[in-house]
């Protein structure tokens, strides 16, 4: 399943992925990975949560990104949720964001795996065959 929470810069997208990251980690049988572009976030996530700067690894893009996760849910099958913030600062331009998430959709099916991203953007933006996706802060 694939989760995007929407809303402008300031508006408590992090703070909200964050909570559910802590909750996910909490109910997980698994394994829970955060993707954030920088290593901002290491003291505000409980420390069982497998933390992954994206600018460490040089995921820059889309595809980038994509390959990332995938690599990840393909070297350890257990990934139950997957959280990524500033999700187009990592990936790109908006306009790339639906085949993204599609391609994401398919994977995140496959390896049963829940993917909550924050997107610095207000429903109208998106395109409208992933708005049913959104959450807006």
């Amino acid at each position: 399943m694939i989760t995007l929470i929407l809303g402008k810069k300031g508006s408590g997208k992090t703070k909200r992925l964050m909570d559910l990251c802590n909750e996910a980690v909490a109910q997980s049988k698994g394994n829970v990975l955060f993707i954030e572009k920088d290593n901002t976030l290491t003291y505000n996530i409980s420390h069982k949560v497998r933390l992954a700067a994206a600018d460490e690894y040089a995921v820059k893009g889309f595809d980038s990104l994509y390959g990332f996760i995938a690599g990840m849910c393909a070297g350890n099958y257990d990934i139950t949720d997957i959280f990524v913030d500033s999700t187009l600062k990592i990936g790109g331009d908006i306009a790339d964001l639906l085949s993204f998430v599609e391609k994401l959709k398919k994977l995140s099916e496959m390896a049963n795996t829940n993917v909550v991203m924050s997107v610095s953007a207000d429903r109208g933006e998106i395109d409208a065959r992933i708005a049913d996706l959104a959450t807006e802060i």
